[in-house]
């Protein structure tokens, strides 16, 4: 039964067409973005968990994420900054620019998916942690321990959805380790943007 809830909420309503935004554009309005996000395993720093990697990612995604951070739907500080002045054409050229060439499913997933994985999440993130759609995140490569925060975050309810509000509850920290360590593992994996160079830069 389970399962075919799980399936219905992902598959449940047809997506309408996303439009591509203006990567130009985006890569003009990302600039403050890259000094988190144009770094190789940079940290939060309180608490410490490391910066998501973009590149290869959903950008409906991303356009949704920007807009729960906006709305407080998702509770970082600094994001919440970031996003409150942008408009929806603002986050789709950004969400556009990052997403660059989006990863595709179908590849072998790497090892044997823990229990859970297999019980609950691949409906929507695949076995080879590619979202299914545009507004399913793909995981494959994603930071470990950045997944395993996402996910207590839903946990606590710092992160309001619906879907995932329902799935977490059920899920020990233990569960919640082998889940984040099993879909960081999975290629091709997502990438952080090539931070451009200035005349500040070193390079």
């Amino acid at each position: 039964m389970l399962k075919i809830v799980l399936v219905t909420a992902c598959f449940g309503a047809a997506a309408p067409a996303f439009a591509a935004g203006d990567v130009e554009r985006g890569k003009t309005l990302s600039y403050t973005c890259l000094g988190c996000h144009g770094i190789e395993d940079y940290k939060n720093v309180y608490p410490t968990y490391s910066v998501p990697e973009l590149v290869g990612q959903h950008p409906e995604y991303l356009v949704a994420a920007l807009k729960e951070y906006k709305s407080g739907e998702r509770s970082h500080m600094t994001m919440h900054e970031q996003a409150t002045p942008l408009s929806d054409e603002d986050m789709l050229d950004i969400a556009t620019y990052f997403a660059g060439s989006v990863l595709k499913p179908g590849a072998s997933a790497v090892g044997t998916p823990p229990q859970k994985v297999a019980q609950l999440c691949v409906a929507c993130h695949g076995t080879d942690g590619v979202g299914i759609g545009g507004t399913y995140p793909t995981l494959a490569g994603q930071h470990a321990d950045y997944l395993l925060r996402a996910l207590q975050e839903y946990q606590r309810g710092d992160r309001k959805n619906a879907v995932m509000a329902t799935f977490v509850t059920t899920l020990s920290q233990d569960d919640l380790i082998l889940i984040a360590q099993y879909y960081s593992k999975q290629t091709p994996p997502l990438r952080t943007v090539a931070r451009r160079s200035s005349f500040l830069s070193p390079n």
